[in-house]
């Protein structure tokens, strides 16, 4: 089998191992990114790991090439790069709101940026690749995938890792082994919660619901008052923690002087710095151990910034092997991959085409759900009515997302702005179109087609890949 990387950031050595030690039966890997030095970095990398295997692992500087004939694509862009997400959180502070690139503001200005970049790779890939599965990693995750799924004919899913860390916390709070435990999950990417924990088929989500302690260690730092979580009923994954408590987000963020992307742009630029160095030197190992030192360091500081603060110098709390964790992107990639390569059914939680999981939205819309994947493709588990403790929310959010999907193919900057009404983080009209004001007037290259006919070249020409 052939696979496809499309955006070749700091994840992708990540992606590669878990493929090259996956057992599945790849046999050439293309990766992908308009910035070319960055994409012969990370073949460089996969070699190294890939070291013994029959892989053939090689940057493509033409996408067309990159995705003809392949098996699977991932998608993993990030239009703009690392400068676009720090100058869009930096603006959504300014103006009152959290710094986030997949919520309020931030998520809607990468969606803008992305969709047109994202919609044209999708009908590379079912023109060049009509079988293959394209798995969307490519942020604001959910809604770029409805986007896809909506706007051409490419089989698609979207993959997060949120929802298997949740799970794996969970897990680890009970002190029990994942494979006894099985959880239920409902929602939106970045907008999901955990409706119920089965340990070895006994339901114990109203035990762990009761223990303030082990609510407080499902999460990366202190986001959620246990009361909350026992009043919804629910276990919120982490990015909730910009809707419950966005006051707080932005003031730890202008305690701290900066937001998450500023603190990455900072710290990427020294890592991608020494390993190209270091690969320059021949030298590939000593790259990929620089690499696992920086992604324990920026494991550790995960979300301390808006909860406590605490930027991304923190030091680690323990040692921890990236490519071995029992979590992560690669992790999910692999596992859907793996499904979609069997005959028997594996559950995934991923992000697809709701088809009646969740009858309080519509049958096309995308949601997160846990799905049963085998290479007939996915098929949604039924959740349910959404309960009336987050129904509001998440049909708010979804409403947001089709409003900004609209925006982008139409090129309507009050279709835009309305995107930001919709959003309970914005709700009013002014600031909306305040925001959208100041980002359009700090980035033209990539929000500009909004107000040009001919903005759609200009917006896929800064396309980088994703960190």
């Amino acid at each position: 089998m052939k696979l496809c990387v499309i955006g070749c950031g700091l994840r992708t050595p990540l992606l590669l191992h878990g493929v090259v030690h996956s057992g599945l039966n790849f046999s050439r890997i293309a990766l992908h990114d308009v910035d070319r030095g960055r994409a012969a970095l990370m073949a460089a990398l996969g070699r190294e790991i890939a070291s013994g295997s029959a892989i053939e692992i090689q940057a493509e500087p033409r996408i067309e090439a990159a995705i003809e004939d392949a098996d699977f694509a991932v998608s993993s862009i990030r239009a703009g790069g690392m400068e676009a997400r720090a100058r869009d959180e930096r603006l959504t502070l300014e103006h009152g709101y959290a710094g986030q690139e997949t919520t309020g503001p931030g998520g809607l200005a990468m969606a803008l940026r992305t969709i047109p970049i994202a919609l044209e790779h999708a009908r590379l890939v079912e023109r060049l690749a009509p079988r293959a599965w394209l798995l969307n990693f490519t942020n604001p995750a959910g809604l770029i995938t409805q986007a896809i799924a909506t706007h051409t004919g490419v089989r698609v899913a979207g993959i997060c890792d949120t929802p298997a860390e949740l799970f794996h916390r969970v897990a680890m709070a009970l002190n029990e082994r994942p494979a006894n435990v099985e959880c239920g999950y409902v929602g939106l990417n970045h907008l999901g919660w955990v409706n119920s924990v089965s340990l070895l088929g006994a339901e114990v989500l109203p035990f762990l619901l009761q223990d303030d302690a082990m609510l407080r260690r499902l999460y990366p730092a202190a986001l959620f008052d246990p009361s909350l979580i026992r009043a919804l009923g629910m276990l919120p994954t982490e990015y909730l923690f910009f809707y419950y408590s966005q006051r707080a987000a932005v003031a730890n963020q202008r305690r701290a002087g900066a937001t998450r992307g500023e603190e990455l742009l900072r710290l990427n630029q020294i890592l991608l710095h020494r390993m190209e160095r270091q690969v320059a030197d021949g030298e590939p190992a000593a790259a990929l151990h620089t690499y696992r030192l920086y992604l324990n360091r920026r494991n550790a500081s995960y979300l301390r910034l808006e909860a406590e603060a605490e930027g991304a110098d923190a030091a680690p709390d323990h040692d921890w092997d990236p490519f071995e964790g029992a979590t992560g992107y690669h992790r999910i990639a692999v596992e859907a991959m793996r499904g979609l390569s069997g005959a028997q059914p594996l559950r995934v939680v991923l992000n697809v085409v709701n088809r009646g999981a969740i009858p309080d939205l519509a049958a096309d819309d995308v949601v997160e759900v846990p799905c049963l994947v085998n290479r007939f493709g996915p098929s949604p588990v039924a959740a349910g009515p959404l309960p009336e403790t987050v129904r509001g929310l998440v049909i708010s959010v979804k409403a947001a997302e089709r409003l900004a999907i609209e925006a982008a193919v139409s090129r309507s900057r009050d279709t835009a702005a309305l995107s930001l009404v919709a959003n309970p983080i914005v709700g009013e009209w002014a600031p909306a179109q305040e925001i959208l004001s100041a980002l359009i007037r700090n980035d033209s290259t990539y929000l500009g087609y909004l107000e040009s006919a001919a903005g759609m070249q200009t917006a896929i020409e800064p396309l980088r890949g994703m960190p």
